[in-house]
């Protein structure tokens, strides 16, 4: 199963696959310390972790190993944030679920409406019955 041309339409937001164009959104977001408090990795400091997560989250894809969606607003293209589901298994049914929302869009409902539409695919169109995340009690 490839994941390459999916995407998901909410009311404002486009989910589809991350592309080189938006290396610079996703350095932008990766990089603030205000996203990444409690991510597993620190903040980036160079533009080519973005071109290197392109490449293999499209390769993933294309395996169907793992799908990760650039949120883009419809309104204006512009991409605020990430969700993914990873670490894939669909003969268990389970995923892991993730995302990175750039901090100028917190507090305006983008990352639920994303999530919505993102955990519906992975238990309807996925037939998955169980996502787990890593937190940070912090």
């Amino acid at each position: 199963m490839s994941f390459t041309d999916l995407r998901l339409e909410t009311e404002r937001l486009l989910l589809r696959p991350v592309v080189e164009r938006d290396a610079s959104a996703l350095y932008a977001i990766f990089s603030d310390p205000a996203v990444m408090r409690y991510w597993s990795s620190p903040p980036w400091t160079r533009i080519e972790q973005a071109h290197e997560m392109i490449a293999e989250d499209r390769a993933a894809m294309r395996e169907g190993r793992s799908v990760r969606f650039g949120i883009e607003r419809r309104s204006d293209g512009e991409l605020l944030g990430t969700c993914s589901l990873f670490t894939l298994v669909l003969e268990n049914r389970r995923a892991e679920i993730g995302y990175a929302l750039a901090h100028r869009a917190w507090g305006q409902g983008y990352m639920h409406e994303a999530l919505v539409a993102l955990v519906r695919y992975a238990f309807s169109g996925l037939g998955l019955n169980r996502l787990e995340a890593d937190i940070d009690p912090r």
